[in-house]
């Protein structure tokens, strides 16, 4: 016959166990709703696309089917907008949080009705549109105060990537040759996504979270698909360029499904946020390669809108949203995921609240700026200034 003390001690052991186990699986749970580490994050924008030439945004012809995907698993805001038409002043505005007439950087290039090209007073004017991207903390570079390892791809102005705040990256920016927009880092997508594949290895082996900006000359020109997309959408009374540029649209759409299959093949993509938004709007011109008015560098839905959304598997519950959006509020919105206090005075919003907690944007307006694309004076933004604009809230978001 057993001691009685023996059955007490069971019965207490059988409990602790059971107890632990209940601690374990709510501790569990506490770190999947709430996990330790900060995300890592992956922002893809778009280059030149029109809000409304994919799927999920209701486009009768081009097939998008990994953005619509992603689109449906997210937090998707239909009528996002950037503040910028252009794809050089825009792509500051994400690196810095300000508009383009705050940072600086207005155009894509100084004028050459002040100083011809290749002359020493155009590279020096060159010199000093770049630098002006040191006027603020650039997104990779407070990212990395908090243990990112950042790596940028494709679209890049200002200079390399180091020159930008990232630790890893492609471009390696003027002066050097072939410098002016992103030289090798233009290549990703269109030549496969190697360079990212390693670097994500290298995060992984050094177990720090990542930043990706992830910026392909995808769809811009020039419009060269493969053949096999363009067979597709050459068809009937469609002409050549927009069949195209189609074609294009569902090439990028292809290669932020490769994306996105990297980072879960490494077991990464549970704690990984998606950013998705276009650095300006595009309508191809039925008759040549350029783009179509009221688009790209006007103030219309052509050239301003785009649809953005947030995907994090399981962290932000996918919900389709009507309130309006800017590419302002990425800046802070990706560091307050991070970690980190956005800087003061930002003309953004942090939408971690309404996204984590599908709480009502506060906004009824959004304000833009247009400049030429040639910069008439680089430290002068009202030399170049074209317009200003806002687009306001209305009852339906489509």
């Amino acid at each position: 016959m057993l001691h009685p003390n023996f059955m007490v001690i069971a019965m207490r052991s059988l409990l602790l166990l059971i107890l632990a186990l209940s601690l374990s699986v709510a501790m569990c749970e506490a770190q999947a709703d709430n996990p330790s580490s900060p995300p890592n994050i992956v922002l893809i924008i778009s280059d030149d696309q029109a809000w409304n030439d994919y799927g999920f945004m209701g486009h009768p012809d081009i097939e998008t089917p990994n953005l619509d995907q992603m689109a449906k698993e997210s937090v998707l805001f239909r009528r996002g907008y950037v503040p910028t038409a252009l794809c050089r002043p825009s792509l500051a505005t994400l690196l810095t949080g300000h508009y383009a007439s705050t940072h600086g950087i207005t155009g894509n290039d100084p004028s050459p009705k002040y100083a011809k090209p290749n002359t020493p007073e155009n590279n020096q004017q060159r010199a000093d549109l770049i630098k002006k991207i040191d006027k603020f903390p650039t997104l990779p570079a407070l990212l990395g105060q908090q243990g990112y390892l950042s790596h940028q791809s494709g679209k890049l102005w200002e200079g390399s990537f180091q020159n930008s705040g990232f630790t890893h990256g492609m471009t390696r920016g003027f002066p050097k040759r072939g410098g002016r927009h992103g030289d090798d880092g233009l290549k990703i997508g269109r030549e496969g996504l190697e360079p990212i594949a390693q670097f994500l290895d290298h995060a992984k082996e050094e177990a720090k979270p990542f930043f990706l900006w992830y910026a392909p000359f995808l769809p811009h020109t020039p419009h060269n698909p493969p053949e096999r997309l363009l067979k597709k959408y050459h068809s009937g009374d469609r002409p050549i360029s927009v069949a195209k540029y189609y074609a294009m649209c569902e090439w990028f759409d292809e290669t932020c499904g490769q994306l996105q299959q990297l980072v879960d093949d490494r077991g990464m993509i549970e704690n990984t946020l998606f950013v998705y938004v276009t650095d300006n709007g595009w309508i191809q011109d039925p008759k040549s390669q350029k783009y179509a008015p009221r688009s790209k560098q006007s103030p219309n839905e052509g050239g301003i809108r785009t649809p953005i959304f947030f995907h994090w598997p399981d962290q932000l519950a996918p919900q389709d949203r009507k309130e309006l959006v800017s590419s302002l509020d990425l800046y802070p919105t990706i560091l307050s995921f991070a970690g980190i206090a956005p800087p003061e005075n930002l003309p953004g919003l942090d939408l971690t609240v309404a996204l984590t907690g599908n709480q009502p944007i506060d906004r009824e307006i959004i304000f833009g700026e247009g400049f030429a694309h040639d910069i008439a004076d680089v430290n002068d933004p009202e030399a170049s200034l074209l317009y200003r604009g806002a687009s306001k809230e209305s009852g339906n978001c489509c």
